[in-house]
């Protein structure tokens, strides 16, 4: 099968279309044809030695964990799902599933039937970033009507599941975009939005119950200066890289809460994300579609930061 792999760690340059021997499913397992493959942050991250390069351990690895495709293979013991069904989930995370390639094999309940209202490179944008926001808001945090939420960078993968998650939920929602995307995020359910390129956050948002911050520390403070916009008791969670342990202990001491999260294959959430999606209560924003062939081009337009919503990769038309 073709596949896109890496032999050492670096820039998108080291990713290199290769033929690696097709999988079979083991019992419990199916084997999927993967139509379209999501790329994340954790993707690339992972490529230059982040990420989930310690998990991976030393190249060669095959990335990418968004698989949307149709059922080719059931082992034994599968009884959720068939021969011909299409699929999407995250398989494996944080250990390899390897979607960047023509086929993968996991469990079968790390997979859920593809939502019917949505295409398969829509579909698979949606298992990763979707369950991130929802296991953050909805499992850790547990979000309520009338709750103020703060959402950094709004309008990324993660971000504008977030906004509509927590809108949903009830909640007031505030975003940090850039102002090209305020009007789409706006449509999306935020309720009030800050332009961090001309404004500093903590001069603006009145104080919310919950921040979810997709963008850490790395830059410019931003899970620091988030404890100043957090009512008492309120919670700060950090996606991209966790909190400093001395950041946990400043937020205690001020009476909050800060904490890092790492999102986890779980059929049921994204069962109840699809029914959403289906409903047209939560919407997937594709920005780009590009060939397998092009893995390394989608990294680099990823790491620059300015793509709306999630990329994707077709593998199979």
């Amino acid at each position: 099968m073709r596949a896109i792999t890496q032999d050492t760690l670096g820039g998108p340059e080291v990713l290199r279309e290769a033929e690696l021997p097709k999988p079979s499913p083991l019992p419990t397992e199916v084997l999927v044809r993967v139509t379209s493959a999501g790329v994340n942050p954790v993707d690339w991250k992972t490529r230059s030695g982040g990420g989930m390069a310690g998990i991976l351990g030393d190249p060669p690895f095959v990335l990418g964990w968004d698989v949307s495709g149709v059922v080719e293979e059931v082992g034994f013991g599968v009884h959720t799902l068939q021969v011909g069904d299409e699929v999407h989930g995250m398989p494996w995370f944080p250990r390899q599933a390897g979607a960047y390639a023509e086929y993968v094999t996991a469990p079968s309940r790390h997979f859920v039937r593809k939502p019917a209202s949505l295409n398969h490179d829509q579909a698979a944008g949606v298992p990763l970033a979707a369950l991130t926001a929802w296991q953050s808001l909805v499992d850790l945090a547990g979000i309520s009507a009338g709750q103020r939420v703060l959402v950094h960078a709004a309008s990324g993968g993660v971000g504008h599941f977030a906004v509509q998650i927590a809108k949903h939920f009830g909640a007031h929602v505030v975003g940090t975009a850039s102002a090209s995307k305020h009007d789409w995020l706006r449509e999306l359910g935020a309720d009030e939005l800050v332009d961090y390129r001309s404004t500093r956050f903590e001069d603006a948002v009145q104080p919310v119950d919950v921040v979810l911050d997709l963008v850490g520390d790395d830059k410019d403070d931003t899970s620091t200066r988030s404890l100043q916009v957090l009512k008492p008791g309120g919670r700060l969670i950090a996606v991209p890289s966790g909190v400093d342990p001395a950041l946990v202990d400043k937020a205690e001491a001020q009476g909050l809460r800060a904490g890092g999260y790492l999102v986890e294959p779980d059929a049921v959430g994204l069962h109840r994300i699809d029914e959403l999606i289906d409903n047209g209560t939560i919407r997937v924003e594709v920005g780009e579609v590009l060939p397998l062939s092009q893995a390394a081009e989608a990294h680099r337009r990823g790491e620059q930061g300015q793509v709306r919503g999630k990329l994707v990769l077709r593998v199979h038309d």
